[in-house]
């Protein structure tokens, strides 16, 4: 009887600490291809306020991006790189992102859910349907900005920018994506800091302020280019 009560015990020490090294290792997939993700934002962000500039200035940061590395990478060997891994970024961040929450609705009982439900923020429990939206919204960007499927002007990147957002229809769409984007930043930022222990109660203050400012300006930036177009600031 002490044999067994012996190796079961040691089998309940070891799956306790195996789920929680597989979480811990999920958790930093998702931080790690979250920082990537933000860093592009930033860059795409910038990107886009050269409308601002101008149609030449505009279109020639567009063909710059088909050009990176040239002539040491041929044609747009480096941007193709740059999609792959934000490519890979985004499977591991929703890979990590549905596993941990189908690991975590597994391991919590019914009542405990309930209750920290009404203890979460509404980004954090909105976080699963706004990545749908923000991923649906990616898919349409791209068909209708940098492919130019669904726009009716495919003359020049300029040109399509001022035929998307001169719809009304398209900035309300791009408006909401953009503000869901900022509210999965958000939480994504402050959660980003607690995974990667960058984080303590002494600094959760300055964490939570950092984080909203970073979300605020990234939406406030994505937003000023298509109400700018919109209002015909920039035509």
């Amino acid at each position: 009887m002490l044999v067994v009560t012996v190796t079961t015990q040691s089998g309940q020490r070891r799956a306790p600490k195996a789920a929680k090294t597989s979480s811990v290792f999920k958790k930093v997939v998702m931080a790690v291809s979250g920082i990537i993700l933000v860093l592009y934002l930033i860059a795409h962000m910038i990107g886009n306020l050269k409308a601002f500039a101008g149609a030449e200035e505009f279109n020639h940061y567009s063909e710059w991006l088909r050009t990176i590395g040239n002539p040491a990478l041929p044609g747009a060997t480096a941007l193709w790189i740059i999609r792959i891994v934000l490519l890979v970024a985004v499977a591991a961040h929703i890979w990590a992102a549905v596993s941990l929450w189908r690991q975590a609705k597994r391991a919590r009982p019914q009542g405990y859910v309930t209750k920290k439900a009404n203890a979460q923020s509404y980004a954090s429990r909105t976080m699963r349907w706004g990545g749908v939206i923000i991923a649906a919204f990616v898919i349409w960007h791209l068909l209708d900005l940098t492919w130019g499927t669904v726009n009716s002007d495919d003359s020049s990147p300029f040109g399509r920018v001022i035929a998307s957002f001169s719809n009304p229809v398209s900035v309300a769409f791009y408006t909401i994506a953009v503000v869901l984007v900022g509210m999965h930043l958000r939480h994504g930022i402050w959660s980003a800091t607690q995974t990667l222990g960058q984080s303590n109660r002494r600094r959760e203050v300055t964490v939570n302020y950092a984080a909203t400012a970073i979300a605020t300006v990234l939406t406030l930036g994505f937003l000023l280019t298509p109400f700018a177009v919109l209002f015909g600031i920039i035509e």
